[in-house]
């Protein structure tokens, strides 16, 4: 898929990056890779936790950059984790490295915009605000309520079969 960006301040605080005025460049950019592997390892563990099924699943984070690998069992389990990890605060871009056991359409994507509600966003992909529950089911688990999105956040537009 390739690389994707997000709003790097929008989303889950994963990172908890606090430095010191004092602290050298050194031991600032120490406590960065530590960090970084930290917010790495929390990533994969929620990824796991959501039972989102991922054989070799590597996530290297450089900055506000996530390099994601590992084959995923079908296209919709690799987008969730794009988004997964795109959505968390702090990443402006994901490069998506993973394959797919099971090949099917590529979903589009859109970012949820300030008044923007399920409904309407189904309206604008499928000229049907009533489809909106597609769009929720499709976002599941990351989403737990359809009213629950925030400004900012991508979320993975299915194709319609």
């Amino acid at each position: 898929m390739g690389l994707f960006s997000f709003m790097k301040n929008a989303g889950d605080k994963i990172f908890g990056i606090s430095k010191a005025d004092e602290e050298d460049a050194l031991e600032v950019a120490v406590e960065e890779l530590k960090l970084e592997k930290e917010a790495a390892i929390k990533l994969k563990e929620t990824i796991i936790g959501l039972q989102l099924e991922v054989k070799d699943l590597n996530i290297f984070i450089d900055d506000d950059i996530v390099l994601v690998t590992g084959l995923a069992c079908d296209q919709a389990t690799k987008e969730k984790v794009v988004l997964i990890v795109g959505n968390s605060k702090g990443i402006a871009i994901v490069d998506d490295q993973m394959t797919v056991e099971y090949k099917a359409p590529e979903a589009q994507f859109r970012t949820v915009e300030r008044e923007d509600t399920l409904g309407k966003i189904a309206k604008e992909f499928y000229d049907d605000a009533t489809k909106y529950s597609i769009i929720f089911e499709a976002n599941k688990p990351m989403l737990t309520e359809p009213d629950k999105i925030y400004p900012g956040q991508l979320l993975r537009i299915p194709v319609l079969d």
